[in-house]
């Protein structure tokens, strides 16, 4: 699959991109940017690209580290790159982020393929960008998977105008229950947000390669995000 360069501030980085089967020759289709877990644009979430793909979209990955270590792709079941992972997370700018999500989103509005609808799609960091795309950007719709550390960054809440879904296990390790009733008290009174909760679900609970890999509420979380991608970017 092809690798696009998008440039940015202070220079330029790669996205993984998958194109809908047949391509867009016939019809254009929205765009999707796949935002990454701590681990970068790894097999995993090449493998979530290629499904959203396949589901009718112009699936795009940038790659959010690129600032600290371009090409960054750990395999999440190994204690070592987790700890890796971590030290990037220790470096991670999320202001330098928003600028490259944006940059990249508009790549995707920009592509010949594309309606110009764009939805964003994260997971664990990536769900928190999605979360930040959500009140700081113009995109159709956001979609975040058990995004950490929300809690900092709900007072920006009032400025989401476009639908927003969030999947949150209730056993979330890095999410404690406290920090879920805070996220709901926060966001729910928004008629653009939407909340589900996973009952005995843990973080990571949509990845199957996770100790935490919950089937049926991944299943059901990813169901949920089809139709609302559907209907968000129809």
């Amino acid at each position: 699959m092809p690798m696009q360069s998008i440039a940015a501030d202070g220079g330029s980085f790669n996205a993984y991109v998958a194109m809908p089967p047949g391509g867009t020759h016939n019809a254009k289709v929205p765009g999707v940017l796949v935002l990454q877990e701590i681990f970068g644009v790894n097999d995993w979430l090449r493998s979530i690209v290629d499904h959203v793909a396949a589901q009718g979209y112009i699936a795009m990955a940038p790659d959010m580290f690129w600032r600290i270590k371009p090409g960054v792709a750990l395999d999440s079941t190994k204690p070592e790159d987790f700890q890796e992972a971590t030290g990037y997370m220790r470096k991670f700018s999320e202001a330098s982020a928003i600028a490259d999500m944006k940059a990249a989103v508009a790549v995707l509005r920009a592509h010949p393929g594309c309606t110009g609808k764009v939805a964003s799609l994260g997971y664990c960091l990536g769900g928190k960008l999605a979360y930040l795309l959500a009140c700081r950007a113009d995109l159709d719709a956001n979609v975040g998977y058990y995004p950490v550390n929300l809690p900092p960054a709900l007072g920006q809440a009032r400025s989401i105008t476009k639908p927003l879904m969030l999947h949150l296990p209730e056993d979330d390790k890095f999410v404690p229950a406290a920090a879920q009733a805070e996220i709901k008290a926060a966001l729910e009174p928004n008629p653009h947000v939407t909340i589900h909760t996973y009952p005995g679900a843990d973080h990571a609970f949509a990845r199957a390669s996770s100790h935490g890999y919950h089937k049926a509420s991944a299943e059901r979380a990813d169901s949920r995000t089809a139709e609302f991608l559907r209907a968000a970017l129809s």
